[in-house]
């Protein structure tokens, strides 16, 4: 591991903030009249013009490696849902349910990488339901079920998110270029298509005409997410994978103080303990496990 952890940490701190407040700018976007699927597609869309720029052989190997197709679905699917999400519903909620992510790594992880669910696996996913149950209870409804499209996105975005790192593991041996090209690519080419489908159903405005309002905007966002990735990047790449998801839950603390902040957040007591336990199910995920004695040397 790196001999400057604290660098590493603080790169990964900032692919945190700027994922935890990224609501805020689209939230913006779209009381501009840019809808947050057309924002994703310029922002990821710009992205992926410059990791193609710099980078013009990144889809050099795709043959070898198939699953980078659905990389791109999962991926996309991941930042349609959160980004979406955040714009129309409360803040602290979406990201709540979004992270709701360990639990289905439990499923996907059986089915995509053939590991089987521990007993530690199973007390993650009761933990993770019973918070996402709770978050979801409201006094007015007899059973916590999603009442809202953003509950329904949020949902569907961490299950995406999910498989978007299953998949990422399954592809430690393909080039770094090529997953970064689809992520991005994933995330222009799934929020244009669902844009596209929401204007035939009258259900996503058209795009608007380029504004000197909102251009420079997506511009800063842009370059605020490239930045993001390096530091990811970087930061990953220097410190153990428990610490790298330990830090990474920061995005949450950073999502909810804006929203709490801004007003785009209620903090309800079933909202708290529910994502206490949505908490505890991610962070024991990442734990450690205890070492078996007899294992241990002497």
């Amino acid at each position: 591991m790196t001999k400057r952890p604290g660098l590493a940490v603080a790169a990964l701190m900032l692919n945190a903030l700027v994922w935890g407040v990224s609501w805020w700018p689209f939230q913006q976007l779209q009381a501009q009249g840019l809808h947050p699927l057309w924002s994703t597609a310029l922002v990821y869309g710009l992205c992926m013009a410059v990791i193609w720029a710099l980078k013009p052989n990144a889809t050099q190997g795709w043959r070898a490696h198939p699953w980078l197709w659905l990389l791109i679905l999962a991926s996309g699917l991941t930042n349609v849902g959160f980004n979406w999400a955040v714009t129309i519903g409360d803040v602290v909620r979406v990201v709540l349910l979004f992270y709701l992510m360990p639990a289905w790594s439990i499923v996907i992880a059986w089915w995509l990488l053939g590991e089987k669910p521990t007993r530690r696996a199973g007390l993650r996913l009761v933990l993770a339901l019973a918070g996402v149950a709770l978050v979801l209870k409201k006094p007015e409804t007899p059973w916590p079920v999603p009442e809202s499209t953003a509950d329904a996105l949020a949902l569907m975005g961490g299950f995406c998110f999910a498989l978007t790192n299953a998949l990422l593991r399954k592809l430690h041996d393909s080039p770094e270029p090529a997953r970064m090209l689809a992520m991005f690519g994933g995330g222009t080419l799934m929020a244009s298509l669902t844009a596209v489908v929401g204007v035939s159903w009258g259900q996503v405005a058209p795009l608007p005409e380029l504004s000197a309002t909102w251009a420079p905007q997506v511009l800063l966002l842009s370059l605020a997410f490239l930045l993001g990735n390096l530091a990811l990047q970087y930061g990953a790449a220097r410190l153990s994978a428990q610490t790298t998801a330990l830090v990474m839950l920061s995005e949450i603390v950073f999502a909810s103080l804006s929203a709490v902040w801004l007003g785009s957040a209620q903090l309800s007591a079933n909202i708290l303990w529910g994502g206490g336990l949505i908490v505890c199910a991610a962070l024991l995920s990442i734990w450690p496990p205890p070492k078996n004695p007899a294992q241990q040397p002497h």
